[in-house]
């Protein structure tokens, strides 16, 4: 059975979460908590490099949540989630990489910096401006379709769904990108989506990580180079 080293609010685990679930692949999830757990031995085995996730079938691992999904779509073909004409298949990596390298980052400060005093800073600004900015490209490059393939869910869904359908949370009005809010409104409705959804209270406790987390990344990188020493010896 395939099995998925994962950490639920995790934004690169939660796209390969939600691949299996649409391709209806037998798996077991296999949670990693992230305050320190990652740089264990046992999962440096794994995964050298600390991160999450990691897939394994067989006797067959995979690193990086992109290589994930694409093992996964030409080892389990069926339902497709690439597309094979080269300008829609061009489409589909453009929209999963701007999700990940224009808007996560832009998230990331949010998180950090969308304090509940609302003090106004730059460093609050430019993440907006960055959000907004990969926002309104993922507008125009849906036009009038349900998905950014046509009529069929891909790994655009995927990758940029875990993402776009938090940023009211965030303070990011959907509301002037009416082609986006209804596209993730629709894939929230779906039972993949629905099955990965934090609570209340994991939101909360995720967001409240991320205020501190500057300081969590400071000790991760003291584990880290701990660990490493260590591999190296």
């Amino acid at each position: 059975m395939l099995k998925l080293y994962y950490a639920r609010p995790s934004v690169y685990a939660r796209p390969v979460w939600l691949a299996l679930l649409e391709k209806q692949l037998p798996f077991e999830l296999i949670p990693v908590d992230l305050g320190g757990q990652q740089f264990e031995p046992d999962f440096l085995t794994l995964n050298p490099f600390g991160h999450i996730p990691v897939l394994v079938d067989g006797g067959f691992r995979v690193i990086e949540s992109l290589a994930i999904l694409d093992y996964l779509d030409a080892q389990y073909p069926s339902p497709s989630l690439l597309p094979k004409s080269a300008k829609t298949l061009a489409q589909v990596r453009m929209v999963q990489l701007v999700a990940l390298n224009e808007l996560l980052p832009g998230v990331v400060q949010l998180l950090i910096h969308g304090e509940p005093s609302g003090k106004p800073s730059q460093a609050l600004d430019y993440a907006r401006l960055k959000a907004t900015n990969a926002l309104s490209f993922l507008e125009t490059s849906l036009g009038d379709g349900p998905y950014f393939a046509g009529d069929r869910l891909t790994q655009a869904e995927i990758v940029a769904g875990t993402l776009v359908g938090r940023m009211p949370d965030l303070g990011i009005d959907l509301a002037p990108y009416p082609q986006l809010n209804r596209w993730s409104e629709r894939l929230l409705a779906r039972p993949s989506w629905q099955a990965i959804e934090l609570s209340a209270d994991e939101w909360r406790d995720f967001r409240r990580r991320f205020r501190i987390a500057p300081r969590i990344w400071q000790r991760r990188r003291r584990q880290r180079m701990v660990a490493l020493s260590s591999v190296a010896l």
